[in-house]
């Protein structure tokens, strides 16, 4: 199967960004076509990535989500998802906008490092997939790859 660039996309809200970071976290060590295939449950299961709902998942509320089917049953990825959505909500109100912050680091490789630092789940390949798809200036993906040593996008 030949491989393409993710479709990007213009974030309407903090949500929107929350659905490609959750993404990014569901991707990690699994196949991205298993991802894919459930996203629609997905979506449904966690209220279309409504930031304050996730953020306020309890550990019930958490073991509970392990146990649907819809999602991807990784507690781990959950909590993490939960404590991403904190920390954007964090991030907005600190910067006014979610892609004010995103846009208050030097340059693409200050953005990565602080992506990888505030948020779970989150590698360099995540890391250039999510700024990638919200629609962040990014280097030329083939450069970038051989930079870092790597040729897949997961």
């Amino acid at each position: 199967m030949e491989m393409h660039a993710p479709e990007q996309i213009t974030p309407r809200g903090l949500a929107d960004y929350l659905e490609v970071l959750t993404k990014v976290v569901f991707q990690s060590g699994i196949s991205w076509r298993v991802v894919e295939a459930k996203w629609p449950d997905i979506q449904a299961a966690l209220h279309r990535f409504d930031p304050g709902w996730l953020a306020d998942l309890t550990p019930d509320d958490l073991d509970m989500l392990a146990q649907d089917r819809r999602v991807i049953r990784n507690r781990r990825k959950l909590q993490a998802i939960s404590e991403n959505a904190g920390q954007m909500l964090d991030l907005e109100e600190a910067h006014g906008s979610f892609q004010a912050y995103l846009r208050s680091h030097a340059n693409f490789d200050e953005t990565v490092a602080d992506l990888r630092k505030k948020f779970r789940f989150v590698g360099e390949h995540g890391a250039y997939y999510f700024l990638h798809v919200v629609g962040e200036h990014v280097p030329d993906y083939g450069s970038w790859c051989a930079a870092h040593r790597g040729g897949h996008a997961g």
